[in-house]
């Protein structure tokens, strides 16, 4: 389908217009009118991009505000803001790679943190038997903070049954958390209490926070090693506009997240459980098990993500709650959803 403006809540297709609950504005930014006027506000200072490295020699302080902000926000010691969020996986990868002997990944990890000759972190339900042997290596584990077709943050208490002899690097992507679980949408980073080393978290900041970029959090070391990368001094960075919204959209951010609770909250009194539907109230994703929901949704002026991700996936029929959408939004989706 093709569309000539935003989807907001509202999706206009062949002059006809229908419920939108698909894409990933969970804050419903892009189109609020306080976050497009700091956003204007911002490229008239910084331009519309800036295109020198981010090692040159002049240094633009909105990347010093932005990253502060993140870092905070995340509960990381330190942050660094990229061009896009596959970007902060690759270079993430890249450094990962010189300082580990093996990677294991969950399942449904996304492709920006996917390496070639990476091992399941499980085989037949059970822990790889490689991270229970006495070999001592350093390995990395690769996985998403919220995992495809799943509405729970991902658990990771294995990794606390891992051999003492594995020195433990973890690299969670939370394109689909950072903004939505944990304190004002902090991401689930700042939980993870485990026996390992170090923790990194990459993310997409063009999903809830609403702008085209991507972040890379953990301890100053690390990210003084990205900060090194030919990759990182030779490319652009995020564009400055952008970066200085974040830290001015600080309050934004937690009223909007409070929104999207007040929405989730809404829908889980409504809403009868059932097996075919896939829903937790503090995540905005429903996924239907039932093809034949999408075709009755649409007949209902309701159009949903409803396409194959990755190759050799069944179809994602996914409903998307954004903290923009009405109450009565949502009694007329729950009760197609209920019937």
């Amino acid at each position: 389908m093709n569309v000539n403006q935003f989807p907001d809540r509202i999706i206009k297709i062949d002059k006809e217009h229908y419920l939108y609950f698909g894409g990933t504005a969970y804050l419903g930014l892009p189109t609020n009118k306080e976050f497009q006027e700091l956003v204007i506000k911002n490229i008239r200072n910084w331009g519309t991009t800036y295109g020198s490295s981010r090692s040159a020699n002049i240094k633009l302080t909105a990347y010093k505000n932005g990253e502060t902000f993140l870092a905070h926000h995340i509960k990381a010691e330190s942050a660094v803001t990229v061009s896009s969020g596959m970007l902060a996986g690759k270079l993430v990868i890249d450094a990962l790679k010189k300082q580990t002997d093996s990677f294991f990944h969950f399942p449904n990890t996304h492709p920006a943190i996917q390496i070639k000759d990476s091992l399941p972190v499980f085989i037949n339900g059970n822990i790889n038997p490689r991270l229970s042997d006495s070999q001592s290596e350093k390995i990395t584990v690769l996985t998403d903070g919220v995992s495809g077709f799943q509405t729970k943050g991902i658990d990771l208490s294995i990794l606390a049954t891992i051999s003492d002899h594995k020195e433990i690097t973890l690299l969670i992507d939370e394109s689909h958390s950072l903004g939505i679980l944990g304190q004002n949408g902090c991401g689930i980073y700042s939980e993870i209490d485990l026996p390992i080393k170090r923790k990194i978290m990459i993310s997409s900041l063009g999903k809830a926070f609403g702008l085209n970029g991507g972040v890379i959090a953990s301890d100053v070391a690390f990210i003084n090693e990205i900060k090194n990368l030919d990759i990182f001094i030779s490319a652009a960075g995020m564009n400055p506009a952008f970066v200085q919204t974040l830290a001015d959209a600080e309050l934004l951010y937690k009223m909007q997240h409070q929104k999207l609770l007040e929405n989730l909250n809404y829908i889980d009194r409504k809403l009868i459980k059932n097996q075919s539907i896939k829903f937790d109230k503090n995540y905005p994703l429903i996924y239907l098990e039932d093809d034949n929901l999408i075709e009755t949704l649409k007949a209902n002026k309701i159009i949903i993500a409803n396409f194959k991700y990755q190759e050799n996936t069944n179809n994602l029929n996914r409903i998307v709650i954004t903290a923009n959408h009405l109450y009565e939004d949502l009694d007329k989706l729950v009760g197609i959803l209920n019937q």
